[in-house]
Order: structure tokens, then sequence, then C-alpha cells
């Protein structure tokens, strides 16, 4: 069989002031075709869950080009339609193909297209026509939009939030568009439509057994894969919202009725599922005393909202200029979105002391500008961390101290959200050896952090993300959800 794989991906926040262009995709990510490397990225599984099925069952695989920029603003119009372009032309180049199996997000916005992956996969089902599988792996904080089920036989997203199954389940839509390639199965997606937007971590319950009832359900009953469409409250788009989706063996009515079963189990925990959040000085609070019953351990404060992994910019400075304050001593901080302060870093050179204006550039909501005397303990061409079996690169990168402090801050050029420990450790920071760590994630971190974490405490504080939708100014939702009426069913 011939496969046809590539990857095409960004989260966009419409709200977010840091436009997306080509560079920001070949900043964070870009493989010409045959050039990923061994290692997935979130959005690109299928490309190396396919190399190791080719090897084992004799498949012919044909690799276009693999990209992903961080989350940002809207994608500039050009840079979309360029890489769209450049993947259609490589599969027509391809054809005849088997299946297209491709690896997305699900939650891109360019100007003038709301609706990006379900325009490329549209245009893929007219370049391929009827017969040939289309498969795709989604982020589960995604838009479940009519036109990209209707273009698919097979779309299947993370389970976990944080996303620690990423590579799992794009072995999982490899399998099935396999599957399907070779007739052994007619795959169907049904939908439900929840009506509602929140946050999900299954890292708590009740997620937690919710999603392990769903992966029970898998394999059994002509049920071929169950997906939690999380939405994204960060973009004003017609089809915004939590979904569940069902792929069944043939059986449309039986997944119809299973997805309204589990969309309304979930709807039915929306006021239990996100994690409780506090202001930065409860928080400052919080963490001091869990440090002092557990010294051996830091605690870590997630600055929820200035996470780069939402589109916003991530140089916010208010939970930091709170810490400072207060006199709180021995911290690291990670990151700080700075790449003006990064290059002035890199001039003065290690040891330099000098004085920084860092972060609260991107807009007022960010915070004012810290200024400081610091020590540049840090310079780095190219500073990274992991996100399991990924890389992910944070650019030229500087770590700062305050003076007459012990508290130690990453500069970044390339804007990423905290994901594991090893941000840390990578630069020249032992993570274990602070009090406290401040970290730029709503969730991703979670699954790293929480071994080493006397306590993870979750701190609201303004960005530019707009984390109440029960009054963001959605201009394009299409229908009513909640929070922002009470019950959308009825209402219906």
């Amino acid at each position: 069989m011939r496969i046809f794989t590539a990857s095409l991906a960004t989260e966009t926040n419409t709200f977010s002031p840091v436009p997306t262009d080509r560079a920001s995709f070949e900043m964070a990510f870009y493989a010409a075709p045959g050039q990923h490397p061994d290692t997935p990225t979130l959005c690109s599984s299928p490309i190396v869950a396919l190399r190791a099925r080719a090897q084992h069952d004799g498949l012919t695989v044909i690799e276009g080009t693999a990209t992903w920029a961080e989350p940002g603003g809207l994608v500039q119009r050009q840079t979309y339609e360029a890489l769209r372009d450049e993947i259609l032309d490589q599969l027509r180049a391809t054809l005849p193909v088997d299946a297209v199996i491709l690896g997305l997000h699900g939650a891109m916005v360019a100007q003038g297209y709301d609706d990006c992956e379900g325009d490329l996969l549209s245009r893929v089902r007219e370049i391929v026509g009827p017969d040939v599988v289309v498969a795709a792996e989604l982020d589960p904080h995604s838009h479940l939009t009519p036109k990209r089920v209707a273009a698919s036989n097979i779309l299947a997203a993370f389970l976990e939030f944080p996303h620690t199954d990423f590579y799992e389940r794009g072995e999982h839509v490899v399998d099935l568009g396999l599957r399907a390639a070779r007739g052994e199965i007619k795959p169907v997606i049904s939908t439900f439509d929840c009506r509602m937007i929140q946050v999900f971590p299954t890292s708590r319950e009740p997620m937690r057994s919710f999603v392990d009832r769903i992966k029970a359900l898998h394999g059994k009953d002509d049920i071929l894969s169950v997906s939690v469409i999380h939405g994204f409250m960060a973009a004003d788009v017609p089809e915004m919202g939590t979904r569940i989706m069902i792929v069944t063996d043939d059986q449309k009515a039986k997944g119809d009725a299973l997805a309204e079963k589990l969309g309304m189990e979930l709807f039915a925990l929306r006021e239990q599922t996100a994690m409780a959040m506090v202001t930065p000085d409860q928080g400052i609070d919080r963490a001091l005393t869990v440090h002092a019953e557990t010294p051996q351990k830091p605690a870590v404060i997630a600055d929820v909202w200035d996470n780069p992994g939402g589109g916003v910019p991530g140089d916010g400075t208010t939970v930091l200029r709170r810490i400072l304050e207060r006199g709180v001593n021995n911290v690291g901080v990670a990151t700080i979105w700075d790449p003006l302060a990064v290059t002035f870093c890199h001039a003065a050179g290690e040891g330099a002391e000098i004085d920084l204006r860092f972060g609260g550039k991107a807009g007022p909501q960010a915070g004012e500008p810290i200024d400081a005397r610091v020590k540049v303990l840090k310079t780095v061409a190219e500073g990274w961390q992991s996100f399991g079996r990924s890389r992910v690169t944070l650019g030229p990168s500087a770590v700062v101290r305050i003076e007459g402090t012990e508290v130690d801050i990453i500069l970044n050029t390339n804007r990423t959200q905290t994901f594991e420990p090893d941000v840390f450790s990578n630069i020249g920071i032992d993570p274990l050896k602070k009090d406290l760590l401040l970290v730029k994630s709503t969730n991703h971190f979670y699954a790293g952090f929480a071994p080493i974490a006397a306590e993870i405490i979750y701190v609201t504080a303004p960005s530019s993300y707009p984390s109440a939708p029960r009054v963001t100014d959605y201009r394009k939702l299409n229908r009513k959800i909640w929070p922002r009426v009470e019950n959308p069913f009825s209402e219906a």
C-alpha cells in the first residue's frame, strides 16, 4: 500500500496580539519531506508511527512537509496558503495512494479562514476522491467542524490532558487508517455537541475516571475510537466548544447514540472539572506554607493564563513582580519571553552584571516591564526542554539572577509553555534546589512536575487569554453554550 503523510499545525488564539507567520513555523519546527527527525512532535506522531509500521507491514510511506508553530495569534493568510499548497502539491505528485494520514492540531485560524483544518482536509478529499481513506490525529483543544468531519474517514484526538498520549494516539490513528485501507473496517464518524466550553484536566477527577471509561470502550461492540474534543475557548470561531466524537465500524446509529450519552454525561460534570485557581498572593502564601512543611521539594506555581501554549505572548510579569515585592527568595522562573533581553544578555556575556528591562512588552495585560540589576548566569544558542518523546526549542536563551537574590529567570526567544523540569536543568538551574518554581502553563507541565513538587498551585493573573467565556466577546459563535447560558439544551 502507498500512504501519504504530512503535518501542518498550530493553535490559534484569535484574541492574541502575537501574529503567526512563516518564520513562526520555521522557528518552532519545520521538516522538509523525508527530513522529519526520529522523535515526533506533538502533532506529527503519524509520520513516526508510519515509519515503524512501514518496516513491519511492507508499506510505501511518502512523507510530505511537517511543520508546527507555537500557539499565537491569527496565521498570516499567505503563510497558511503557502504551507497548505506545499503539502497538497506533494500529495498530487504522490498519486495514486491508498490512504492519507495527517498530523493536525485542529485549532488553526488564519486570516480569512476560520477552519484551516477543514479547508485542508476538504482539498485533500477533492484530490484523492471518495474511495481513498483520509485520517488525521487532532489535539483535543480544537474545533470539530462539520466540514472536516465530512472530508474524513477517521479522526481521533489525544485523550490525556496533559497530552502524555500524543504518540500513542498517533499510532491509534495510523492503525485504523491502515485497517480501513485494507478493507478490514468501514469507519464512520459520529459527533455530539455538548454545548459548553470548559477546562478538562485528566490529572484529576472527575475527568480521570471519565477518560478511563472511554479507553475501555475501544475495540468493543464495533467502537473503533472515542475522543473528547475539549474545544479551545481562546478562538472566536463559529463551532468553538466541547464535543464527543465516536468512530464506529459501519454503525452510525450506535455511534450517534453513544456520542449523545457520553456528551450528556460530560455536560453533567461541567461544574466539577476545572482546577481550583487562586490569586497571585494567595498562591504565594500557599507556596511558602507548603515549602515550609516539605522543604525537600519545591512548591510549583502555575501562571495558568499567561501560557504561550494558549497563544499569548508569555511575557507577563504580574506574578513574578509580587514574588519580588514580597522578598521571596530562591525561585526559578520558566520562562519570560523576551527576545530583545536575550540579545542584550548574549551581548554582555556570561558573568556580566547589567541593568536589564525584561517582560511586559507585548501589551498592557502583560504588566509593567521589570527593571533590575541582574547577573547573566548562562547564555545558550538554543535552549530546549522535553515534552514526552518530543524536543521543544526555546531558541536562543539566557538565565539571569536578580541582584541580591537567588531568583533565577529563564529568558527565551521561541515562545513556548513549560512542559518538563529539564527546562531548568538543561540550562544550569537545579529545580530541586529551589524553594519555589514559577511556570507558565495551564496543565501540560503537570506530568513532569508533579513527581518533584511539594504541591502544585494554579494561579490566575491577567493576560491576553480570554479565560472567562461567560463574558468573552465572541462575535462568530453560532449557538448558545454553557456558561454563557445556564442550560443551552433547553434553550435550543
